[in-house]
């Protein structure tokens, strides 16, 4: 069987538990409130209460095509499942040998045997095992065969939305970016390192770092202009910044870039990391007829988004 990976503080094992099983990308609002119902259940049964979830995105094990539009890289989403305060966090190795298991197989062969799961607390819309072709009444079949009870949890509703990371990564898509932070509970980032550029921000008074994505697997918001708060590394403080996300269309670029003009900073950050917090998106990508058009732009950006930060 798949290796298991147990994160949690004197947690063993075979202990009863109530759990509840997910990819969990985001850790967003509609998480945290499902791990809550798992708290109080556990509490209610005097179990432990455990949350399960993958080291890689399923699809990306079954697709080999499949690219993840991710919401949160692997370490940061265990670092926020932990902050949730569930007792043990459980890292299931997906792999094609466990994506072969029907329902059943699953809730019987790891939920039962390996990690002594007592009750699953069902996300209100998850589905899994071999093609997630079987239902919430179907796990609940399988549980009273296997002495484990199964419960549904209640969506977390926002606005009007049922919060999910599939909503929250459309939100990302569309620049709605205060939407998702709201959705998230928390101000989405991304990071990388900063990498040589074409030099035409610092031509233009407005020198930007040039963040390189690549490799990462995680999704960039939609191209144009952001208010964020930028981190350095090797750097305490926080900083604000403007930010482009796009092809640079005044200088006909076709490739997308990450640059970020950060306020009220001199300093030699190439190779260095940087992780950009986004606040508000103010406008879409423009092209402009010439370079001085561009520069008034900027300057208008400048003040609106020291505005928006108040730096």
């Amino acid at each position: 069987m798949s290796k298991i990976e147990i994160i949690g503080h004197q947690v063993k094992p075979l202990l009863p538990s109530v759990a509840t099983v997910g990819f969990f990308d985001g850790v967003h609002l509609g998480h945290r409130f499902l791990i809550e119902q798992l708290r109080a259940e556990a509490a209610r049964r005097g179990m432990l209460s455990m949350v399960i979830t993958f080291a890689r995105h399923p699809r990306a094990v079954l697709q080999n095509d499949y690219v993840p539009q991710q919401l949160t890289q692997h370490e940061r989403k265990l670092e926020l499942l932990e902050q949730a305060g569930a007792d043990c966090v459980v890292v299931l190795d997906f792999d094609r040998e466990m994506a072969g298991l029907t329902a059943r197989e699953f809730m019987n062969q790891v939920l039962r045997e390996q990690l002594g799961v007592g009750c699953l607390l069902t996300g209100y819309d998850n589905r899994f095992g071999h093609n997630r072709t079987e239902g919430f009444d179907d796990y609940v079949g399988y549980g009273r065969e296997l002495g484990m009870d199964v419960v549904r949890s209640r969506a977390f509703v926002l606005e009007g939305v049922n919060v999910s990371s599939s909503v929250i990564r459309s939100q990302l898509q569309e620049g709605e970016i205060e939407l998702a932070n709201r959705c998230l509970g928390y101000r989405y980032s991304i990071g990388g390192r900063v990498v040589h550029g074409f030099q035409e921000g610092r031509k233009l008074g407005y020198p930007t770092a040039n963040i390189d994505v690549e490799g990462s697997d995680q999704l960039v918001p939609a191209m144009g202009v952001y208010a964020v708060r930028v981190r350095v590394e090797g750097d305490s403080a926080t900083y604000g910044g403007m930010m482009s996300i796009g092809t640079r269309p005044t200088y006909n670029g076709t490739d997308r870039t990450q640059e970020v003009y950060i306020f009220d900073f001199d300093g030699d950050i190439y190779g260095r990391r940087v992780e950009v917090e986004f606040i508000r998106r103010t406008r879409s990508e423009e092209r402009y007829d010439n370079i001085r058009q561009l520069v008034e732009r900027l300057k208008q950006d400048e003040v609106e988004i020291r505005t928006i930060l108040r730096v």
